[in-house]
């Protein structure tokens, strides 16, 4: 394998030359986005142990006013903005007047509404790195196809035939096609790498969002949504029997 690419890149023409610059461009954008992403990742997990050693302690002696406050002073924390924004939700409700919905339904719905936005916030850019892993290669056939398309258009036009007549044209094409290859697929691992980590934060994320649901519920004596429905099935059924005895008259 000899073959020389500043010269080859020499001989390219306008639009070979547009296709490589778009497919540099990919690159870079793709390892902006991962390492971005990568250093949003540790930094969030970093920060989320920093703040789960204090929330935990404030939650059992349930200082709820400092815990917000804890909450709104760790910057970078993904477990602090959702638990921080639950446990303010569940204040507020809490001293209101409530409504058909009490403070700890409330506090579940919001905790629901929060963790889609941290969610969007943890794969924000992640689209990117799928797209050039999907589009670069078919970025980089284009640029082939052009290649060899003003290969033939010159031997149209020079009347020559022959291997020779066309190699240095079609190898030419050929570099862009693997340009497009070099350029997908570190995206498409990169890619699969930020969302093994981005599901293993969510994933933490989420069991964090359940044990403290789970907390309040205890606090409040409040029983979970499954649980819940069974036993207001049960009390329905053994209600409906009773009914049915006391309207039974003898004639």
């Amino acid at each position: 394998m000899n073959f020389n690419l500043l010269e080859i890149y020499a001989h390219m023409g306008f639009f070979a030359r547009c296709i490589a610059y778009t497919l540099v461009a990919f690159a870079l954008a793709s390892l902006i986005v991962f390492f971005e992403r990568l250093l949003f990742v540790f930094r969030s997990k970093a920060a989320d142990r920093k703040f789960a050693s204090r929330a935990g302690r404030l939650l059992e002696s349930q200082q709820h006013a400092q815990f917000v406050t804890e909450a709104t002073a760790a910057k970078g924390s993904s477990l602090a903005k959702l638990l921080g924004g639950g446990v303010k939700t569940y204040v507020s409700k809490k001293a209101a007047p409530q409504g058909k919905l009490g403070a700890v339904e409330l506090t579940r719905r919001e905790l629901e509404r929060l963790y889609e936005r941290v969610t969007a916030d943890v794969r924000r850019g992640m689209s990117v790195l799928a797209t050039v892993g999907s589009v670069a290669p078919f970025v980089g056939l284009l640029g082939t196809v052009v290649g060899i398309i003003e290969s033939f258009a010159g031997i149209a036009k020079t009347g020559s035939g022959g291997l020779g007549a066309v190699s240095a044209g079609i190898s030419e094409a050929l570099v862009v096609t693997a340009l497009g290859l070099l350029v997908a697929i570190p995206a498409v691992m990169m890619f699969n790498l930020l969302s093994t980590r981005a599901d293993a934060l969510l994933l933490s994320l989420d069991l964090a969002r359940k044990e403290f649901m789970d907390h309040l519920e205890d606090v409040h004596g409040v029983p979970g949504p499954a649980v819940r429905g069974e036993g207001a099935v049960a009390l329905d059924v053994e209600r409906a029997t009773r009914t049915e005895a006391h309207d039974v008259r003898p004639a």
